[in-house]
């Protein structure tokens, strides 16, 4: 919170690390720009780096988000990493625990880890593991990495006293388990916030405790006219990639079909998936939706996609200097003017 009682926003950067069969580059010759772009991210003065994690994507979907995590731990001082997510169900509680206590030991005590339930059954095979459990085991993994850093069963330690863990639920049922679990909730909905916050209570905890963060679909540009041409492409990949691969392991969905991607161009939130909205305009006209998206919750820390799939370097970093510079700014300014939710 701001001292004038506002709210106060870290704005950061999200990877995924795809690489696409049409725009194919060297995975090594990739994975050394991504880690040039996250000190980007820290030089144009935003707050944190955020990855992910998925398993069997045709376009080489980041699969390990914490290792990854480490070698940007040794290219940043400042900025926050962050996980979002990790398929908790697919991992052990202990392996979670020790790879994240060295990040944050690498990191000097920076890492925020976000978890969730997982969706793809192939996923759940590869691993062994149990998608019917995979909100029950989500929520135990919480409760067990919290138990084995206090406990001492795993060592060494992380850094920070309590290290954030954000739950990636972004509906009303997963917002109230992760009040209940007095951890932080991985949405920037607003609309969550109540759900939220009688979580925070019927778990005993204060809901002045209670934090709200996550990504936001958007993409600014000075110049959206002439710039949709390239983002609409890119846009395509990205959303048609998730769809075929979301379809797999259901055999009851309707077939795949390609998207349009100039419909998605003032697609609004309907429903509370993070995959059925997608805002572009100005950098104004993303931070007005932000502003409206978060406004009356305990929303601190949002980021914004740093590359759509297939795009260049330079590309992705101007995009990057693009959000240090136009959206970072008004988004905490803005963010500053309001009051904290109560």
């Amino acid at each position: 919170m701001s001292p004038d009682g506002g709210r106060t926003v870290q704005v950061g950067a999200y990877f995924d690390l795809r690489n696409p069969m049409r725009w194919r580059r060297d995975p090594v010759e990739l994975y050394g720009s991504f880690l040039e772009l996250c000190e980007e991210v820290e030089h144009v003065g935003l707050d944190s780096v955020w990855v992910t994690e998925h398993h069997g994507f045709d376009d080489d979907y980041l699969p390990s988000p914490l290792t990854v995590l480490a070698a940007v731990a040794a290219r940043t001082s400042r900025v926050r990493l962050g996980t979002g997510i990790v398929v908790a169900p697919l991992h052990p509680a202990a392996e979670i625990a020790e790879q994240a206590a060295v990040v944050d030991l690498l990191s000097g005590g920076r890492l925020d880890l976000g978890i969730g339930a997982g969706y793809r059954p192939p996923e759940f095979e590869l691993y062994g593991a149990d998608m019917r459990r995979r909100y029950r085991d989500n929520d135990a993994r919480a409760a067990q990495v919290r138990e084995l850093w206090a406990s001492g069963k795993v060592t060494p330690a992380p850094a920070q006293p309590r290290l954030p863990i954000w739950m990636g639920y972004l509906g009303p049922k997963g917002a109230r388990r992760a009040g209940r679990l007095g951890e932080y909730l991985l949405a920037p909905d607003a609309r969550l916030w109540p759900e939220y916050r009688a979580g925070l209570e019927e778990g005993g905890h204060d809901p002045s405790f209670g934090r709200m963060g996550g990504g936001v679909q958007a993409w600014a540009s000075d110049d959206p006219e002439r710039d949709w041409p390239t983002v609409s492409e890119h846009l395509a990949e990205q959303l048609n990639s998730y769809r075929l691969h979301a379809r797999m392991g259901y055999p009851d969905l309707p077939p795949f079909k390609p998207v349009d991607p100039d419909t998605w161009r003032t697609r609004r939130p309907r429903g509370f998936t993070s995959t059925d909205y997608f805002v572009y305009g100005t950098p104004d006209e993303v931070v007005e939706f932000v502003g409206d998206f978060t406004t009356g919750a305990p929303v601190d820390t949002i980021y914004f996609w740093a590359a759509l799939p297939g795009m260049t370097h330079e590309q992705v970093a101007r995009n990057i200097r693009l959000i240090g510079e136009e959206l970072a700014p008004r988004i905490r300014e803005r963010a500053i003017a309001v009051p904290a939710a109560p």
